[in-house]
């Protein structure tokens, strides 16, 4: 593991959303797809973000965050259509990763 502790959260989402992907993708394979993607845009995105600088860095942050929201509302909807259990320890690290980002792009000036 990295020292960036929001790239870090990133994976942690990305390994416990693994098999509520996958019983998702038995019921309904286009949200499995768009919470698949939404996570992998948070992994790449957070520790691209530490890497850059300015408004650059704070640009991948907002993108990170954005699908932070992406991937919460599915789990929402997931839940709600009986498509998985519900995950509070998944949303709990969605929640997490993303107060990290709030601060992180208020971090830098605009």
């Amino acid at each position: 593991m990295n020292g960036f502790h929001a790239a870090n959260v990133a994976i942690e989402i990305a390994e416990k959303l693994k098999p509520v992907v996958e019983a998702v993708r038995k019921r309904d394979a286009e949200l499995a797809d768009q919470l698949y993607r939404a996570a992998k845009s948070i992994a790449l995105a957070v520790p691209e973000g530490g890497k850059r600088g300015g408004k650059d860095r704070n640009y991948h942050f907002r993108i990170a965050a954005g699908s932070v929201a992406e991937l919460a509302s599915g789990l929402r909807f997931a839940v709600a259509w009986n498509h998985c259990e519900p995950q509070p320890a998944l949303m709990e690290l969605l929640d997490r990763e993303i107060a990290m980002l709030w601060k992180l792009e208020r971090a830098l000036p605009r």
